[in-house]
């Protein structure tokens, strides 16, 4: 206990080729096919949050699980099994189909972002200073390296540009970005840069890739060697994942804006700034707008064509909870216990559903529900009703 309680302040503390430009509205979002499953954060390796599907209607807790400590990640679903890690640091992995427990594997402090799951293994980063490798089946360690600090943000599989190797991309609050061998953990190569970095690295158009740091830098590396092709100066700490289409990166800012920019950019395409509070969750992207969470107790829509703010929607708590985007509603959480769905036209309220927890991680879907683990520890599988 006295572990969870020193671990839980940090929770909230955490905080070469050129591209070819695109203009930010241009291309569409494209949205990944109809998701059946959802294996590593934010959906997909562009971090898009979205999901080419119609949101669940009239919602209702299918069904709950209890970890041990409040729910601090996004969860990871793939071949049967949900993935998801606590405060304490207890990484779960729990049957998709019966809802109980196949194995839980405890490592040294908090776990404060997704696992990945791909071929048969599972990915995990924890406060304790080490990156795991374990067997999805049984939960056993296959590998794991030891960093400079904690790993706060979640990994990206992609495979390698040959074609002949999944690798793992993976940021480090030690300020690292590695890229690893999936198969044993094995350097391919590493970027450093000079601060914590909580983000997780979205992969441009399969040869790049983009993340932001508390150094107030975008970040743009090739993929193949981790080479530096840009750096992009924002105003404040970007403390989450950024979120790409085609070449465009957006990411908030603890300057309270959101940012938008080129990967090829000197500078910023524009910039939305709020008020008195800052962005903390990762935004989400559609065809029109980008969705991001702040402390204001709102979510914003901003159009992506010029910065505009589009609309707000007001919440009772802090939005800390990174929101997905359906194709007709935007799902994301808030401290007051409730998870929200708006509609992307205008920002009016499509449902609640009143979990009576703080929802700080992020939601998620798969199997045609939403999952979301609460501040009280229980992990919610929600569905659609037809009352």
């Amino acid at each position: 206990m006295n572990r969870l309680l020193a671990a839980l302040p940090l929770l909230f503390l955490t905080a070469c080729d050129k591209p070819q430009p695109a203009n930010p509205a241009e291309p569409a979002a494209a949205a990944p096919p109809a998701l059946t499953d959802w294996p590593i954060t934010r959906g997909g390796p562009a971090l898009q949050g979205r999901v080419a599907a119609a949101m669940p209607k009239n919602p209702v807790i299918e069904c709950t699980f209890q970890l041990e400590s409040p729910g601090t990640a996004e969860a990871a679903v793939a071949d049967g099994a949900i993935l998801v890690g606590d405060a304490m640091g207890i990484l779960y992995c729990i049957d998709f189909q019966t809802r109980k427990l196949r194995w839980k594997m405890e490592t040294g402090d908090t776990i404060q972002a997704a696992p990945a799951i791909s071929n048969g293994k599972v990915f995990i980063g924890s406060g304790d200073k080490h990156f795991y490798a374990l067997d999805l089946k049984t939960g056993d360690k296959i590998w794991s390296i030891k960093g400079g600090d904690k790993f706060s943000s979640a990994p990206t599989v992609v495979t390698s540009p040959d074609g002949k190797a999944e690798w793992l991309l993976v940021n480090g609050y030690d300020g690292i970005t590695r890229c690893l061998r999936a198969e044993d953990g094995s350097i391919v190569w590493i970027y450093e840069t000079k601060d914590f970095i909580n983000g997780t690295p979205a992969v441009i158009d399969g040869r790049l890739i983009a993340f932001g740091g508390c150094d107030q830098v975008i970040h743009i590396l090739n993929l193949a060697d981790g080479k530096l092709v840009n750096k992009i100066a924002t105003d404040a700490q970007i403390t989450n994942s950024v979120a790409t289409v085609g070449t465009a990166v957006y990411c908030g800012n603890h300057a309270n804006q959101l940012v938008a920019a080129e990967a090829d950019a000197e500078k910023p395409t524009w910039i939305y700034q709020a008020n008195d509070f800052p962005f903390f969750t990762s935004p989400v992207v559609d065809d029109r707008n980008v969705y991001i969470g702040s402390r204001d107790k709102s979510l914003h829509a901003i159009q992506r064509s010029d910065g505009t703010g589009a609309w707000t929607f007001k919440t009772g708590g802090r939005v800390e909870s990174s929101p997905i985007a359906f194709d007709d509603g935007i799902v994301f959480g808030s401290s007051d216990g409730r998870l929200y769905a708006a509609n992307p036209a205008d920002g009016t309220e499509l449902w609640r559903l009143d979990l009576g927890e703080d929802l700080t991680a992020s939601p998620v879907y798969a199997q045609g529900r939403i999952i979301i683990a609460g501040g009280d520890g229980t992990l919610f599988v929600i569905n659609g009703s037809k009352d």
